[in-house]
Formats: C-alpha cells, sequence, structure tokens
C-alpha cells in the first residue's frame, strides 16, 4: 500500500488483550487498527471516530455493558448503516448468532481464530461494504437529479404563472416555505397522516403548482383590480380544475408520486373543512392532507401580501382572521399548527426580500435547467424576459430621470431609483392608479388617459407638457412616453412606460 494512502480503521472490541493482540497480529500490516478493552469504551470511540470506523470486530461477552448492548447503541444512532460489524465470540449458541444477525451484524466468526480466514472475511465484509455504498450513491444520485430537475420545471412554471399574474413574485416561495413550516410540525404533533421527510418533501415541492390553471383565465378577470363579478368569479374557479386537468395530459408521468400530489394540491386547495369549498364540495378529511396545508398557506399568504385589489394585512390580522373563520373552516389541529409556528413563518418570510429575490430565483433555476436542450423552447423566453428586467434596472438606475413602468392589469408602476427618491415613493407602488393622483391633477389625469386611448400599435407615442406635484409643489416638465398595446383583434391597453424630463419648479 502506498504510504500517502489513508488506511482504512479497523475497531477491535474485547476484554481480552490476548484475543486484541491476536486479531491485530493478522490485520495491522493492511489496515490501521484501533482498540476498545470494553462495551462502554466502544461507545466512546463509536462516538468520536463515526463513520470514519470502516469496520468492528466486536466481542459479545463483555463485562458491564456487552456486545449486543453496543450493537443496539450502534442501531439506535443509525451508525450500523455506515460501520459494519464482525461479531467473534467463542459462544456458538446457535440463539445467539441468530441474535446477532437480526440486530444488524454482516458476519459471525468463533474463536479460535484461523488467521486465514479471518483475513479472508475482513476483506469480503469491506469489499461488500463499499460496493453497497456505491450503488446507494449511484441511487442516491439518481434519484437526487430526478426531485432536482422536477423541482427545477415545476419553479420555473409556477413563475411564469407569477409574472403573468403581476404579483410580487414572492408567492410560490412563500406557499413553499409556510407549507415546508406547517408540515414540519404537524409530523411532530401527531402520527395521524404517516408523513415521511420524503411526503413533506413532495408536497412541499408540488405546493408550487397549486395556481398553474391560472394560464387558462383571461388576463382581463385575472388582474381585475376591482371586485369580480359573479360569472368572473365561476370562470376563475375553474384554475382549480383546469390546474389538475394540464397534469392528466402527462400521461407518462401518471404514476410519479410528485404528480399525483400536485394533482391533488391543484384541485382541492380551495377545499374547506366544512364542505363549503370548490370545486366538489370535500368535507373534513375527504380533503388530502396536502391540499389541506397549502390551503392555510395559500390563505395565509394572499391576505398578507398586497394584490391589484386589495392592501397587505398585518401578520398578526391575518392570523386573527384565518383563527376567526373569515377565510373559510380549516382543520383545528392545523389551526393549531398554524398559532404555534407563526413566529416562525413570520421570521421565514422576512428574509424573503421583496426586491430582487424573484428575479435571482428565476436565474438561478434557469441556469440549473439549461443543461436539458428538450426544454430549451421554455428557458428562452424566460431567459429574454430577465435580460430585459436588467437592462430596465440598469438604465433605471444610471439616469437622473423621472423614469415610470406602468402595468394597467396589475396597477403596479416601477418608478427610476432617482424618480422614486424625488417623490418620496418606492421603485414599486401598488395601486398605483390611485397613488399617483397625488402627483397629477384629475384634469390633466384625464387629459393623459384622453391621449394614451387615442393612440395605437402602429401610432403608440406621446410627447407632451405635463405640470406635477413634488413634496407639494408645483414643477413643469415634458412627459415623453409610449403606451403598450395586446396585439388582439380587439387591442386591450396593457399599460404605458416612459419618463418626465426638464422639470422645473414653477414659481
Amino acid at each position: 500500500m502506498n504510504k500517502n494512502e489513508t488506511r482504512q480503521k479497523i475497531l477491535i472490541v474485547d476484554d481480552s488483550a490476548m484475543n486484541r493482540d491476536m486479531l491485530i497480529d493478522m490485520l495491522e500490516d493492511d489496515f490501521e487498527i484501533l482498540e476498545a478493552c470494553n462495551g462502554a469504551e466502544a461507545i466512546q470511540m463509536i462516538h468520536d471516530y463515526g463513520t470514519n470506523l470502516d469496520l468492528m470486530l466486536l466481542d459479545i461477552v463483555m463485562p458491564e455493558i456487552n456486545g449486543f448492548e453496543v450493537l443496539a447503541v450502534m442501531k439506535a444512532s443509525n451508525i450500523l448503516e455506515d460501520v459494519p460489524v464482525i461479531m467473534i465470540s467463542s459462544e456458538n449458541q446457535p440463539s445467539d448468532i441468530e441474535r446477532a444477525y437480526e440486530m444488524g451484524v454482516t458476519d459471525y466468526i468463533n474463536r479460535p481464530f484461523n488467521v486465514s480466514i479471518v483475513r479472508r472475511r475482513v476483506m469480503n465484509t469491506l469489499h461488500l461494504h463499499a460496493k453497497q455504498k456505491k450503488l446507494n450513491q449511484v441511487i442516491m444520485n439518481l434519484v437526487y437529479e430526478k426531485e432536482k430537475n422536477n423541482s427545477m420545471l415545476i419553479n420555473i412554471l409556477s413563475h411564469i404563472v407569477e409574472f403573468r399574474n403581476g404579483e410580487s413574485g414572492l408567492h410560490v416561495l412563500h406557499i413553499s416555505s409556510i407549507t415546508d413550516i406547517l408540515l414540519q410540525h404537524l409530523v411532530q404533533k401527531t402520527d395521524q397522516y404517516h408523513l415521511t421527510q420524503s411526503d413533506i418533501s413532495l408536497i412541499t415541492i408540488g405546493s408550487a403548482l397549486h395556481d398553474i390553471g391560472k394560464i387558462s383565465i383571461p388576463g382581463s378577470i385575472l388582474n381585475k383590480p376591482g371586485r369580480l363579478t359573479n360569472e368572473e368569479f365561476d370562470r376563475m374557479k375553474t384554475h382549480t380544475v383546469m390546474g389538475e386537468s394540464m397534469l392528466k395530459e402527462i400521461p407518462m408521468y401518471q404514476n410519479e408520486p410528485l404528480v399525483k400530489v400536485a394533482r391533488e394540491i391543484c384541485r382541492w386547495h380551495h377545499e374547506r373543512y366544512d364542505g363549503r369549498g370548490y370545486p366538489d364540495g370535500l368535507k373534513g378529511e375527504e380533503i388530502p392532507i396536502a391540499a389541506q396545508v397549502v390551503s392555510v398557506a395559500d390563505v395565509y399568504d394572499a391576505l398578507t401580501s398586497e394584490r391589484c385589489y386589495k392592501k397587505a394585512f398585518s401578520h398578526e390580522k391575518a392570523l386573527q382572521m384565518i383563527l376567526n373563520g373569515e377565510c373559510g373552516k380549516f382543520s383545528n389541529l392545523l389551526l393549531e399548527c398554524l398559532q404555534e409556528t407563526h413566529e416562525a413563518i413570520i421570521e421565514e418570510l422576512s428574509v424573503q426580500s421583496t426586491v430582487g429575490v424573484h428575479e435571482k430565483k428565476l436565474q438561478d433555476l434557469v441556469d440549473e435547467f439549461t443543461q436539458f436542450h428538450e426544454f430549451e423552447g421554455l428557458i428562452r423566453p424566460v431567459k429574454e424576459m430577465i435580460k430585459e428586467q436588467r437592462k430596465l434596472k440598469f438604465y433605471s438606475s444610471t439616469a437622473e430621470e423621472l423614469q415610470f413602468d406602468y402595468d394597467a392589469r396589475t396597477s403596479v408602476m416601477v418608478i427610476s431609483t432617482w424618480g422614486a427618491e424625488l417623490l418620496g415613493l418606492d421603485s414599486t407602488v401598488y395601486n398605483a392608479k390611485e397613488k399617483y393622483s397625488g402627483f397629477i391633477s384629475e384634469s390633466c389625469n384625464e387629459q393623459l388617459r384622453a391621449m394614451f386611448l387615442s393612440t395605437d400599435s402602429t401610432n403608440p407615442d406621446v410627447r407632451t407638457a405635463i405640470e406635477i406635484r413634488i413634496q407639494g409643489q408645483p414643477y413643469a416638465g415634458e412627459l415623453i412616453a409610449r403606451v403598450l398595446w395586446s396585439e388582439d383583434d380587439n387591442p386591450e391597453y396593457l399599460g404605458t412606460v416612459g419618463k418626465v424630463v426638464h422639470l422645473k419648479k414653477l414659481s
């Protein structure tokens, strides 16, 4: 063996010094030998070395702590899965041998020792364990790659839905975080649902697809700033069955656990425990636990997030509304979990900044997923979208101009850094239609609106004098803007991008 190579470590545990010496003589030329003269010392060495041990030769009969008790400790701490054990003993009782194998030993050698047999069985055990470790690693790598790929594709799809919804981009991230926190607490609180860590992982990943069916909902309904009509709400509710239907249309993956749980979440995350939800009016435990948990997470994040049709509630107010049944009935067990994890949820969501996180997360997903050429058609438009956003951010941060990008569907306006500081606003303004009225007079606003609506896709530009108020003082300037229209047969006003330049204070 090369002197620079690390030799495998074998721990010999026997209360007889003579027996230990005999084994050392047999093995020390090829292995690094460690010794323990009793069970207690062996347990301490297991604690110190852990999986750095490659093999243990263990006697059964020892004072205070015998070999079976050492095995029990190793089994309880899962170290027996990583460190193989060969029992070496003069005990020939079939019951002892059977018990040793039942407890997980790899081999059993009787004394007196035969040198060639001991060496061969030690080598066989080490080689077998090395092959098992290699095989396990291959399997783990395959499972990991499969889960990673599933997770990346799901996150890309769900983030595209987020962009279309005109939301902050954090909804998917929030839902996953809240779902994971609630599930982890749930399994500590009860074994009613028999959820493994693998189940929790699948539900958390699948939660990202809860609203995938909204792709089928018209933008005029999806991003309507006011209250939906009964007909519009009925159409909105179809996103649950549409989401499940979309996943059903991937026949080759129907037996995948992730697809199954995602289908449950899509269809039933708007069901309520008292049967008053939709689309099927399921009641109580008829609702799969995955859909129940995502439902709570979805409602909580919807309440605490600003939308085009509402302001954000505080975390405390949102919790109280859910507990009071204002958002429908949930199981008492999940309500307890929400109460008991509320501080952890607030802490987790608070570190997920509302600026830049969405773009960075989406970019990370795209970077990882680019290796799969079959998805290039999906990835390419997302790459272009990120590139355009970065260009706009750069120009916005370097220009001393009041630049703006207004989305009419969501009433969200993004203002340049310089302009936001000038107006005393955040760079992203929600409910902008209401808020910019404080800077532009009603008559000026009506005049601009008329000018915008008089444009079309062939003549989209507007240039006009404008008067605005900054910190209560009147300023005159020039508005240069481009009006954005959809490319439908009946074009829809999508918003306006532009800037106000040559600002001068009026006396």
